[in-house]
């Protein structure tokens, strides 16, 4: 049976609705008539919906706007949007920038390896370079300091605003090493000969952005050269070696198991560097890996007790929860390893022949203090003579009694021994397996390029901005005949892609309203989709745990069979249909619709490409013509504005362009012969028509700006609207400074404005309304606050039928408290002829309400309940509203949500009550800092190990279900009452003419305190031990990378590993102090 993180969707929601009803309409409760008239609550929705839909329609000019259209009814042609074709051309522009990309890696690495050819090592070598840390830093007396120098830095739009020398790169060394290092000095002086190659790939491809050379030493040469600041501690802890870019370029596929020693031995000290040991392993695996970890003594334990005998994929969420795992490593008992070393090769062998993990590499990495021997009849059984499983055994501590017989394992298996003595050792010599692995691929010198999933990179804080992007990357290889047999490799190569210069090439356009674009790697990961939320809280820069390895099925959840992931994932072209639900609004509203999906595969890369478009007017577009001269005037004119993540031109592509706007850009291609400006033409035309068709809004606006007697109190702010092709138009009736709500119609206001995913929201909430209504709301804020103003925005559609494309939307904003002031007048009508009214909303015996579609509350009379959910103010009234079918409940999931969590346990604070424990930890700690003591290890020591005994409440990932309201259409009024506690409650809902609202009237005489909220709070689906460990096995289709290299017959495999020497020389003393302490 198939299991992933979607949950079952059966639930016991008719118990308790069930249950609800009977509390409400409980036997012997004799209903009444209601007292609330409703012929006089009809009368003031009537009354109320006439006034705003008439001050709606006025200032926003919507009557004007579709007459202009109706006008072009005749002369313009309406198309079918064909999305298999649409499809087709987005994954061709893509496969187009993604072959320039690999293009200019291709170049550098011909660069690379022919000046690492021409070089002789010389270990007294002498070269003064750009350190990317010193550069312009001076000295106590204005002198540069060594490895820095002048280097001419300049702000550059291109480069997220960084001050960039395009001239010349720098270099960045890790903190850990030595900046004059013979072998890193050797290395930046050939690899100078990168600088002409990355400027003159930025010459050819000015869309380029980062390029850089890792090298296997570990420094970093970066292209265009910019300042790198060290973190609050004075670390910058980047190492390239480290990067998913490198691992994967370096390396093929591999299947890992990570075999740690728990004997009595290994108490204290050494267990905390084989923990570490073991995450630092897991850092160098990627998804197209797949490992386990088995702890040993005189027993085998698996780390994850469900997962014995397999493999699990090495994403994110899987390697992060082995990690939480480490900490339950206790060492006691004898060490018995053939046992062991036979589970692991039992697991490997399977996996192969089964073809559940890479089906290419393997590897065994041996955590332990000691071998007593060579266990030579495990390897003749297991892995003799063919080695395809390398070892890897890692020897932690300072005796060497065992280190021959380990090293032995590792030349007898293609491996590398490494002796691990403190936590600053463990990066380095972890590092090194990732080069032995790396033989057979550089012998057989397969520049094989890899492309990673989508990313955040902070390396350089803003340097790459909260922008995700893509790397491509290529292997180094030294070319030197008299090493080939050695497969040295020199590093990586690679170029960032932002993945909103992918976004560049979807045609919004054709994609309709609630259209979007999404891509998928080969292990079905998102690389771009609209719905994919890395940040852990909009606007913030912090990125959630996993979100790298945001599955296709978590965001498309609908798709409970995974149709459309597995169709992607294996890279075929095809179409697919499915009802789904879109939140908006910050996820507190949803659109149900019907998609038409279409995906096919991005030639040269792991990824696939789809579209997707709603049905109706979703899947319709139309063309119009205006004469050039007519278009170009009206699209100059100060009012207007084009969507800035839209391209209607490339104006990245030419050095020269980057200066123009978008609106000069479409000019300049429109009126000369020969541009060199490469636009889309269809999309143009069409931009000039809407500017045509709307350019009459501009004087109607301004003539009810300039008429004193209209809006004399200012309760309507701004008119706006926006057509199909991205234009928009605004107007203020205020100056800007008196504007209530400053972020709308701003870039702050994301969902507010077109950009590259989705059109605004105020144009997608019109276009699902009845036409020729108006939708109201009140803009929910990111921080909570509410925002005093009232959107108000209606669809104009260009025919009288579900096949009309939506070609426009307009909308006004207005003060909230203008908006309410008319509700409350038009509330306090009657039908009396004498005019004293029975009934108002000014009474104490009612409560009037008004509502949205989707329950949020816009007026009350207690002010501070503005813009909550109505069920969590009055949930007797909501749930009697659901029983009744005026509102219906719609159950949602979220699979990127956060959840509060309380880290840090009570028995860490305990342990310090006991004097003797005090004095131990404080020594531990002393000598700890001793045998550590450098700047690099005491840093990540303290950023580690203390963040994890730090008690405190953090936000982690987790799945949640949700629910969201929407009214049903066809009810327009009804009535209704409540038993609260044999107290008779009645209600009245009607809705208001020509809008998304409702009023609702409720009687204040009954206590219905004790009757459920019903709240829009999201609960954390709990999932049990036996369900956790089905999640962890279950393996989704993935498509294997093609390239693979295990093993090479020309390999010298006895290149394999030497001991570290001591580095403290008061180690000896302290290690007994350090033994006697632990074992207490």
């Amino acid at each position: 049976m198939q299991q992933d993180r979607r949950i079952p969707r059966k639930h016991a929601h008719c118990l308790l609705l069930c249950v609800m009803s009977a509390f409400w309409t409980a036997p012997g409760v004799r209903g009444s008539q209601p007292e609330i008239p409703l012929s006089v609550v009809k009368l003031w929705a009537s009354a109320f919906g006439g006034e705003i839909k008439s001050i709606a329609s006025k200032y926003s000019g919507s009557q004007l706007l579709q007459k202009k259209y109706k006008e072009h009814e005749k002369s313009v042609r309406i198309e079918e949007i064909d999305g298999a074709k649409v499809v087709k051309n987005v994954a061709q522009n893509m496969e187009e920038i993604f072959r320039k990309k690999a293009e200019a890696t291709r170049r550098l690495v011909e660069a690379a390896e022919e000046a690492h050819l021409q070089h002789e090592e010389n270990p007294d070598l002498q070269y003064e370079y750009f350190n990317a840390v010193l550069i312009n830093e001076v000295d106590e007396d204005g002198n540069s300091v060594e490895l820095g120098g002048e280097f001419l830095l300049e702000p550059n739009d291109h480069f997220s605003n960084l001050s960039v020398n395009l001239s010349l790169s720098v270099v960045q060394v890790p903190t850990n090493m030595y900046n004059k290092d013979p072998d890193i000095v050797n290395g930046v002086y050939w690899s100078e000969a990168l600088n002409k190659v990355f400027v003159d790939n930025f010459r050819r491809d000015p869309t380029l952005i980062w390029q850089y050379f890792g090298s296997a030493k570990g420094f970093f040469r970066q292209y265009p050269g910019v300042k790198w600041h060290p973190d609050e501690h004075g670390v910058i802890a980047f190492d390239c070696r480290n990067r998913k870019w490198y691992i994967q370029a370096a390396t093929s596929p591999k299947d890992v198991v990570i075999l740690v020693d728990v004997s009595g031995s290994m108490k204290g000290l050494r267990l905390t560097i084989a923990r570490q040991t073991v995450a630092s392993i897991l850092d160098t695996l990627g998804d197209d890996d797949f490992f386990n970890i088995i702890a040993y003594n005189q027993e085998i334990r698996y780390v994850e007790s469900c997962l014995n005998g397999t493999l699990v994929q090495a994403d994110s969420t899987n390697k992060d929860h082995f990690k939480e795992h480490l900490d339950k490593l206790f060492a006691k008992g004898i060490g018995l390893l053939g046992n062991a070393l036979s589970e692991a090769f039992t697991i490997l062998n399977e996996i192969n022949q089964t073809g559940r993990g890479s089906s290419c590499s393997q590897a065994i990495m041996l955590i332990t203090d000691g071998a007593t021997e060579m266990y030579d009849d495990v390897f003749a059984k297991y892995n003799w003579p063919e080695r395809k499983v390398r070892i890897f055994p890692y020897l932690i501590g300072r005796e060497s009694a065992f280190a021959d017989n380990l090293k032995w394992m590792a030349c007898a298996n293609k491996g590398y021994f490494s002796q691990i003595s403190t936590l600053a050792d463990v990066q380095e010599n972890v590092m090194r397996y990732l080069h032995v692995m790396s033989r057979p691929k550089v012998i057989d010198h397969e520049h094989d390029t890899v492309w990673t999933e989508a990313y955040v990179d902070s390396a350089l804080g803003e340097t790459k901005g909260p922008n995700p992007i893509t790397t491509v990357a290529m292997p180094v290889f030294s070319t030197k005949n008299e090493t080939k047999n050695q497969g040295i490799l020199l590093g990586v190569v690679g170029t960032d892609i932002p993945i909103q210069e992918l976004m560049k090439t979807i045609p919004k356009h054709k994609l309709g309203i609630h259209g979007y674009a999404f891509a998928i790697t080969n292990n079905g990961y998102i690389l771009t989709h609209p719905d994919l939320r890395p940040l852990y809280q909009e606007g913030q820069k912090r990125k959630k745990p996993s979100y790298s390895s945001v599955d296709l099925s978590e965001v498309e959840w609908e798709d409970t069979e995974d149709v459309l992931r597995t169709a992607m994932v294996n890279r075929r072209t095809g179409t697919f249909s499915m009802e789904v639900k879109r939140t908006v609004d910050k996820g507190k509203r949803v659109l149900t619709m019907h998609n038409d999906y279409y995906y096919t595969d991005i030639k040269g890369t792991p990824f696939s490409v789809g579209v997707a478009l709603s049905r109706g007017h979703g899947k319709y577009f139309f063309k119009g013509n205006v004469s050039l001269e007519a278009g170009l005037h009206d699209l100059e004119q100060p009012d207007v504005a084009l969507a800035d993540e839209w391209t209607y031109c490339n104006t990245d592509e030419h050095h020269d362009h980057r200066h123009l706007t978008q609106v000069q850009a479409i000019k300049l291609y429109m009126t000369s012969r020969k541009p060199h400006l490469k636009c889309d033409r269809e999309l143009i035309q069409q931009v000039l028509f809407d500017a045509v068709v709307t350019a009459p809004l501009e004087a109607y606006w301004t003539g009810l700006a300039l008429n004193k007697s209209e809006n004399s109190d200012k309760g309507v702010e701004i008119a706006f609207l926006g057509t199909r092709t991205g234009l928009s138009r605004t107007n203020l009736f205020v100056v800007p400074e008196q504007l209530t709500n400053q972020d709308f119609l701003t870039a702050e206001d994301r969902e507010g404005v077109f950009n590259a995913d989705h059109f605004p929201l105020w144009y997608k909430r019109a276009a699902e309304q009845v036409p020729g209504t108006f939708v109201y709301s009140i803009p929910f804020s990111s921080g909570g606050e509410n925002k005093s103003v009232v959107l108000a925005s209606t669809a104009i559609q260009l025919l009288d039928d579900r096949k009309s494309p939506i070609v426009a939307a307009v909308g006004i904003q207005m003060k909230l408290e203008f908006f309410q002031r008319k509700f409350w007048t038009a509330s306090r009508q009657c039908n009396a002829l004498d005019g004293k009214c029975t009934i108002s909303c000014d009474n104490e015996d009612i409560k009037c309400y008004l509502i949205d579609n989707n329950g949020f509350i816009l007026v009350s009379e207690d002010t501070s309940q503005t813009n909550h959910f109505f069920g969590a103010v009055e949930g007797a009234v909501m749930n009697k509203l659901l029983l009744m079918g005026s509102f219906k409940k719609i159950n949602l999931y979220d699979y990127q949500a956060l959840c509060k969590e309380f880290a840090g346990s009570s028995d860490s604070a305990r342990t310090l009550l006991d004097p003797f424990t005090t004095v131990k930890w404080l020594l531990t700690e002393l000598v700890i800092f001793l045998l550590e003591f450098n700047l690099y290890s005491w840093w990540n020591w303290d950023s580690t190990v203390k963040a994890q005994r730090a008690q405190r409440t953090m936000m982690v990932p987790c799945d949640t279900e949700y629910p969201a309201f929407v009214s049903e259409r066809t009810i327009k009024e009804t009535t209704g009452n409540i038993d609260c506690n044999g107290c008779i409650r009645t209600f009245v809902i009607q809705q208001i003419p020509s809008s998304n609202l409702f009023m609702v009237v409720v009687e204040n005489k009954c206590d219905c305190g004790s009757a459920p909220p019903v709240t829009m709070q999201p609960i954390e689906i709990i999932y049990n031990e036996s369900l956790k460990c089905d999640r962890l096995k279950f393996q989704k289709d993935r498509k294997r990378p093609k390239s693979c290299h295990p093993f090479h017959p020309e390999e010298n495999a006895m290149e394999c590993g030497s001991a570290n020497s001591l580095s403290f020389p008061m180690v000896a003393i302290l290690f007994p102090v350090l033994s006697f302490l632990v074992s207490r």
